[in-house]
């Protein structure tokens, strides 16, 4: 229910300016060039609520899920680029439009003022660049801080331009009516960037945490564990994440998404297990107790919290152990009495972590370049493998939470649904966004 209000919600912000429009506008122009301006107004509104839908309003990505969340991040930002693309150019070919997509008439828009267009041509150039970094971002060489404050300093342009090319070179956005809803919408937009980069942190400095321990678990991979400093903690739910800042002020960039490995039921300490990968985490055993840290969260709905299927089936692949080991982790400690089956692969065997913990009842260990001396699962986690592991009555009935490789949790996804598992018992979380 919450999904589809949201859905409802989001559809009338982005289509409300175009609706307004067409009351308050003019007499009908031809088609195509009704057309170019409706595109005009649907990528800019659609722009605008990129903001809302960054995934740092828990509102929003806690109650339908961080990957719904980022996944329709993406596909409405490149909707919107497409729209933005056409706009100009369905202009062309109006009888009195001349070479351009204005006229001396005003027809086509309020004013012949270049310096108007230009910030139409700024942001028609500025933002298929923002969506081919962001696109392209893991190829690049260059770190996730500096990428993130390129995209939103780049967005934020965008929306600026765009409101002034909107306002001043628009038929519609003249309107005043036009005019306060495109000023109101550029706000909240603004107001979201301010509430993540200002206000939050600014929060979050009232409530700072200590690094107790760093504990190497394999040859890259490590367990931070923090405590509030003078304050209660946080309220969270097993598998889920936030953002980490180790050693910065809260207003620092240099924050990261991290699943919190340990269970609710132990606070106040909270753990995360992070692997050695990016130039952050390949410092991280350098990290000395008592460095201050600050979290931004909790962000996620990777919980089987409140949920009422008989079996939960925890599915992982590497550090993807993290937020799964915290649902382990509270189902033992709070004696759950669901039934409980984890699945966990690594390359080799040093790579396993918490292996005395996890121990080997209802645990399967999966490594696709096994020692002679191995004894367990070995490969890939497949569908064989599930089939193996889980009988088709666990499988239509269970809960399954998968964190790993977008592939791995790809295949094993598609095999569930396909052996008859309904999809809101299929959970999962990859990281893996642009």
């Amino acid at each position: 229910m919450k999904s589809l209000l949201l859905i409802v919600a989001y559809l009338f912000a982005v289509t409300f300016p175009l609706i307004l429009s067409w009351l308050v506008g003019g007499p009908p122009r031809a088609f195509h060039q009704e057309l170019a301006s409706g595109l005009g107004i649907l990528a800019f509104s659609m722009i605008l609520m990129e903001f809302v839908m960054s995934g740092r309003f828990k509102s929003i990505s806690n109650g339908i899920g961080m990957d719904r969340t980022m996944r329709f991040h993406q596909v409405m930002a490149r909707t919107a680029l497409v729209f933005a693309l056409l706009h100009p150019f369905l202009y062309q070919g109006t009888p009195s439009a001349g070479q351009r997509p204005w006229d001396p008439t005003r027809q086509l828009t309020i004013t012949t003022d270049f310096s108007d267009l230009l910030t139409g041509i700024a942001a028609f150039i500025l933002l298929p660049s923002l969506v081919l970094l962001a696109i392209a971002r893991t190829q690049l060489d260059y770190n996730y801080e500096t990428w993130r404050l390129i995209h939103g300093i780049g967005a934020l342009l965008i929306a600026l331009l765009l409101l002034h090319h909107t306002v001043y070179a628009g038929r519609y956005g003249s309107q005043p009516a036009m005019t306060l809803v495109w000023l109101a919408m550029t706000g909240v937009a603004v107001g979201s960037l301010l509430y993540v980069y200002l206000f939050v942190p600014f929060l979050d400095m009232l409530r700072p945490w200590r690094v107790t321990s760093v504990v190497q678990l394999t040859p890259k991979q490590w367990e931070v564990t923090v405590k509030p400093d003078g304050h209660c903690g946080l309220d969270y739910r097993a598998g889920q994440f936030v953002w980490l800042n180790l050693g910065h002020n809260s207003f620092s960039m240099k924050e990261n998404p991290f699943s919190i490995c340990s269970a609710p039921a132990a606070k106040p300490e909270i753990s995360f297990m992070i692997k050695e990968l990016g130039d952050f985490t390949r410092t991280i055993g350098q990290t000395k107790p008592g460095t201050v840290a600050y979290l931004d969260g909790p962000f996620g709905n990777l919980s089987v919290e409140g949920r009422n299927e008989p079996g939960v089936a925890l599915i992982a692949g590497g550090v993807g152990l993290a937020p799964l080991l915290g649902i382990f982790r509270q189902m033992r400690l709070t004696r759950d009495p669901r039934e409980v089956k984890l699945i966990y692969g690594n390359r080799i065997v040093e790579q396993i972590a918490y292996r005395d913990e996890l121990g080997a009842q209802d645990v399967f260990h999966v490594l696709s370049e096994p020692p002679e001396t191995w004894h367990g699962e070995t490969g890939f986690i497949n569908a064989a493998l599930i089939d193996r592991v889980f009988s088709v009555k666990e499988i239509s009935e269970w809960v399954f939470v998968l964190c790993g490789p977008s592939v791995m949790m790809d295949t094993v996804e598609d095999h569930l649904i396909k052996r008859g598992a309904p999809s809101h018992r299929i959970l999962s979380e990859r990281f893996d966004y642009d």
